[in-house]
């Protein structure tokens, strides 16, 4: 069976599930509007226990039970109900406000453009308060989603948000979820790869994601990574698996990006992304040398979308196909060496620069032209569409 990559809100389409949830709302004191009777706002009390599974770490310098007892208190299991069935996922309390950070795939449904908003959330707390949540909004591209509930009646634990700019490969981390619906489970392992790029809700890519080998299963998504000291560095999303379970690849949302997310989110309800309108692939030595080009690095250019920001500013992708090295390439046209003097080495380095800007930012590019000769290019950015596969 061929690898697979699972963005993993443990999506349960059948009756049981719903028929569960459905109980855990009357338990909630739902008296039929999916979540919006106020004796649920505040205190419920569900009838469940809440299972523990803690596993401890011997790395030095990481205590795995101090990062359980500090950070547990604020990680939630979030119940989302749709049309057409239910998903279960996890989630942390951002502040003390009653604002709740998950992925956007626990608490929407649909694809693109037409992605949805569930029906009605719940939030079950460790101490088993059961509250239902307001969606402030969601970002489809980095997959956050911004939960709000009232704080009314129960004490919010909040968690400390970190830093991802400095992690190390070998760094030891701990992951806090529900998977299987198993609650407030903790998992730990390490950093096992920084900067990869992984798949959001759209056609484009999360970039700076973080890989870990901590066990992230269906349910984990929303739920928090986290450092030595019980921070967020990240928000566990998605898994590479033969099975549909973890196969100790496991991908979270870095914290930097979870952070420009809700900062727009709380704005607006929404966010936006910067776009270049181009699809590219990364030039590397032996490539450069078979092309000919005067460049060892770069993003050559395979598409330029028409009527794009690349496009109006006359950027040209290759016309002639090449395979090397047993790849496909789209050659003979332009290559982005530098982004407003950085220069574009790794193979995300293009999309992770353009995604620093805002729509309607003048970005200067550096090209390679075809002919062989280096230009400076400014490109005035547009705003990313849900739908394009491109940066």
């Amino acid at each position: 069976m061929s690898v697979a990559r699972l963005i993993d809100g443990m999506r349960k389409k059948g009756a049981p599930l719903v028929a569960a949830l459905l109980a855990l709302a009357l338990l909630a004191g739902c008296g039929g509007q999916s979540g919006e009777d106020s004796s649920e706002s505040g205190g419920a009390q569900a009838d469940k226990t809440t299972t523990q599974v803690v596993v401890q770490t011997a790395s030095e310098g990481f205590d795995a039970a101090k990062v359980y007892r500090e950070a547990s208190p604020g990680v939630v299991t979030i119940r989302s109900i749709f049309d057409e069935g239910a998903a279960e996922g996890s989630g942390f309390v951002l502040d003390a406000s009653g604002r709740i950070v998950t992925n956007a795939h626990v608490v929407t449904d649909g694809e693109g453009s037409d992605r949805k908003e569930a029906k009605a959330v719940f939030i079950e707390f460790p101490d088993r308060n059961v509250v239902p949540a307001h969606i402030v909004g969601f970002d489809p591209f980095a997959d956050v989603a911004l939960l709000e509930v009232k704080p009314d009646g129960f004490e919010l634990h909040p968690l400390r948000l970190g830093d991802d700019g400095e992690l190390v490969v070998g760094q030891p981390v701990a992951a806090i979820g529900s998977p299987f619906g198993e609650q407030q489970s903790l998992s730990v392992g390490v950093v096992s790869a920084t900067d990869r790029s992984v798949g959001s809700l759209t056609q484009f890519q999360i970039e700076g994601a973080i890989q870990t080998d901590a066990s992230i299963n269906p349910g984990n998504s929303g739920g928090p990574l986290l450092d030595a000291g019980a921070r967020v560095i990240g928000i566990n999303q998605q898994i590479e698996t033969n099975s549909g379970a973890n196969d100790g690849v496991g991908f979270a949302v870095p914290i930097s990006v979870v952070k420009r997310s809700l900062a727009q989110l709380r704005r607006r309800g929404s966010a936006e992304y910067a776009y270049i309108g181009v699809s590219s692939q990364a030039i590397y030595p032996q490539l450069a040398e078979k092309l000919g080009l005067d460049a060892d690095h770069g993003s050559l250019l395979a598409e330029v979308l028409p009527g794009g920001p690349a496009d109006e500013a006359g950027l040209k992708a290759g016309d002639e196909k090449l395979r090397f090295q047993g790849i496909p390439y789209q050659v003979g046209g332009d290559t982005i060496l530098a982004v407003d003097g950085h220069p574009v080495v790794q193979p995300d380095d293009l999309a992770r620069y353009i995604s620093a800007f805002q729509p309607g930012d003048e970005v200067t590019v550096e090209v390679l032209r075809a002919d062989g000769h280096r230009e400076k290019v400014a490109v005035t950015l547009s705003k990313r569409p849900v739908g394009e596969p491109s940066e």
